[in-house]
């Protein structure tokens, strides 16, 4: 039930870049969905499992903290205390005054958030790779005002291949990434 969808097409450059880490996971458990109904997909209930977040039981929580978890366990990264609450995200890493290739984005939403993995932008929105997407690990475009925090992930060294990326503006834009 994890990863088992194609990248777009538009995105299938993502396949051939050799970093950063967090990308690299983000993107082997693309297209993972949650269950429908009372039902919940195993795969998203042992992420929380293996990050040690006690009290996620179903997958109709919401889950993009808890996708970004695992990316950053997976990557050797630490989480941020309360990593479920997408706002956490907004202090953990360092700050960055623009958004490049494998950022943590961090969106308002109502009175809670929404957050990410910068894949690129185009001119009004950021592309976005994150967990509970239309109820799925997917690529959505959310508008750039949204935005309040980028963080980025590393302690040393930069990845050669991260850098701003242009895209064209193409698919939807995403109001609520529940």
């Amino acid at each position: 039930m994890t990863g088992s969808q194609k990248l777009p097409e538009e995105y299938a450059w993502l396949a051939n870049e050799p970093a950063p880490r967090m990308l690299l996971e983000a993107l082997r458990l693309y297209g993972t969905q949650e269950v429908v109904g009372e039902e919940n997909n195993p795969d998203i209930l042992a992420w929380a499992e293996e990050c040690n977040i006690a009290g996620y039981n179903a997958d109709s929580i919401p889950w993009c903290g808890l996708f970004m978890a695992i990316v950053a366990r997976r990557s050797g990264k630490d989480m941020p205390d309360s990593p479920l609450w997408a706002r956490s995200w907004a202090k953990w890493g360092t700050k960055s005054p623009s958004a490049q290739l494998g950022d943590v984005l961090v969106f308002k939403r109502g009175s809670g958030g929404h957050v990410g993995l910068y894949v690129g932008e185009d001119s009004d929105c950021y592309h976005v790779l994150g967990g509970n997407q239309g109820d799925a690990v997917s690529i959505k475009r959310i508008v750039k005002s949204r935005c309040i925090a980028v963080r980025r992930q590393y302690k040393i060294g930069v990845p050669p291949n991260v850098r701003r990326v242009l895209l064209s503006a193409t698919g939807s834009i995403s109001v609520n990434e529940a």
